[in-house]
């Protein structure tokens, strides 16, 4: 267990699981089309298919959406390689939920009906009646998978997620100024608050005062991960199971908003690399802290550093760090297994698929 740690010693302990499911949320924001935001995507117009070929990935170890993995022309490749792996070693089933993907994957989904996030520089994000249905639909299905499982990991694939959870977090009074993550080493923070202060600014001053609701506040600001991500939650947690959210930053405004809609927290994680926790550009643990300090975060220790792929020491150094739910299907690959499954045992599995799925493949 030592390549996990805890912000709650007693967390580890009780975190225990012997029939984990893994649910990735597939999602869109046309904020992500901002340049300069994010790297999960080469450009704007390939951005669309970053979350249907990360899910594909997840079930075929290829894509259907586009020819290749995704992946930087360096050799930096999606987060999904890393779930995957620790999906497959330690034996996890997987569901797919697409809450306003722009493109669809050719794999079995659960579809929630949602459109996809609009860019909150020049409009609302969604429409409210959509950020209910898809809060929604979120509950019935987390009610669905606590009955068939002791722990449900929701991860997310949604490029430029953080700056939306950064607009949402500050229209729900949480100053997240300068510490949501980045997929890049270089954080652009500036960029990012001169977004959300364009948001803002859309919103008239007295409008913003009249923000009463976490689901205003998505409507208005944020994309159609939030409210899926946390139904799903809010479903599981009402059925008394446990919920680990796998992710960086964005699962803290998950996390604000279930605090805010005022559903119970026990029996909520969230699962993440050492690459977020130990950035010393974003802080997870604060944001989460201003949330509830209810909830315990668990990383996990990968080993990418001492890898000899290039494009997985990447991940040590700053570029991706987290994603698709990473962190959190490593971290319950290792405690499904009960010892079995190190960090150690997971990098080197994740070299291996790495060899199959990008050094191999044509670019």
């Amino acid at each position: 267990m030592l390549d996990i740690t805890a912000s709650d010693r007693l967390a580890v302990k009780n975190f225990a699981t012997k029939t984990p499911v893994f649910v990735c949320v597939i999602s869109y924001t046309a904020t992500s089309e901002i340049s300069g935001l994010t790297v999960a995507g080469a450009n704007a117009e390939l951005m669309k298919y970053t979350s249907p070929a990360d899910a594909e990935f997840l079930y075929h170890g290829r894509c259907s959406c586009i020819k290749v993995v995704p992946a930087t022309p360096d050799g930096k490749p999606t987060p999904a390689l890393i779930t995957r792996t620790a999906l497959q070693l330690a034996r996890i089933p997987l569901l797919v939920v697409d809450a306003g993907a722009k493109v669809k994957p050719s794999i079995p989904y659960i579809s929630f009906g949602v459109e996809p996030g609009r860019n909150i520089i020049n409009e609302n994000a969604m429409d409210i009646s959509s950020v209910k249905r898809a809060f929604e639909h979120g509950e019935l299905l987390g009610k669905q998978l606590a009955i068939m499982s002791d722990l449900i990991v929701v991860g997310e694939s949604i490029p430029g997620g953080t700056t939306t959870a950064l607009a949402v977090l500050r229209a729900i009074g949480i100053d997240a100024r300068f510490k949501v993550s980045s997929s890049m080493p270089e954080n652009p923070h500036n960029l990012k608050n001169k977004v959300v202060d364009s948001a803002i600014e859309r919103v008239t001053a007295d409008r913003i005062e009249r923000i009463s609701s976490p689901f205003e506040a998505i409507s208005t600001f944020g994309d159609p991960m939030m409210p899926s991500v946390a139904g799903i939650a809010s479903g599981v947690l009402s059925a008394s199971g446990k919920v680990m959210l796998a992710g960086g930053t964005q699962m803290s405004a998950v996390v604000a908003i279930l605090k805010l809609l005022g559903r119970s927290l026990n029996g909520l994680y969230i699962g993440t690399t050492t690459y977020v926790t130990k950035d010393p550009s974003s802080d997870l643990s604060g944001l989460v802290r201003m949330a509830s300090k209810r909830v315990p975060i668990l990383s996990c220790d990968l080993h990418l550093g001492e890898s000899s792929k290039p494009g997985l020491q990447a991940f040590a150094k700053g570029f991706v760090k987290e994603g698709v739910g990473a962190g959190g299907a490593s971290i319950v690959a290792i405690t499904k297994s009960r010892g079995k499954i190190t960090g150690k045992k997971l990098m080197n599995a994740i070299e291996k698929e790495y060899e199959i799925s990008i050094e191999s493949m044509p670019h």
